[in-house]
């Protein structure tokens, strides 16, 4: 089983991160679903009511759902390249300087990079 990312395939800043990650995913434990795929299929009912746009989110393969900082954290976890950067941001008290540092950084990356008029998947 495989982590499941959901990530906004018309962020060009996530698009890069995906792809990124991607090349990194050695162990093959990351599956990228962009968001914009998941409406109303029925697929994804744990995503009911969450703002999936405005935060990544995550189906760990332990059947917890996880979103923003704590999605980036798991991301981190889950690449070998990348885990000591996940073990630094799972120390105490990092989330509370994390999470809200993310957010801010959620809602102005549409500012900052832009927005694809369609998803782009590749």
């Amino acid at each position: 089983m495989k982590h499941v990312v959901f990530y906004d395939a018309q962020c060009p800043f996530f698009f890069y991160v995906k792809k990124t990650f991607r090349k990194f995913n050695w162990l093959n434990q990351i599956k990228w679903v962009a968001i914009q795929e998941t409406s109303g299929t029925g697929r994804y009912p744990y995503l009911d009511g969450r703002h999936t746009l405005e935060e990544i989110h995550m189906l760990t393969k332990e059947g917890e759902v996880k979103q923003g900082f704590e999605t980036i954290r798991k991301l981190f976890l889950s690449l070998p390249l990348f885990s000591v950067i996940g073990l630094l941001l799972s120390l105490p008290g990092v989330s509370r300087i994390g999470s809200p540092l993310y957010r801010w950084f959620s809602d102005h990356r549409h500012q900052w990079f832009g927005r694809y008029d369609l998803p782009r998947y590749a």
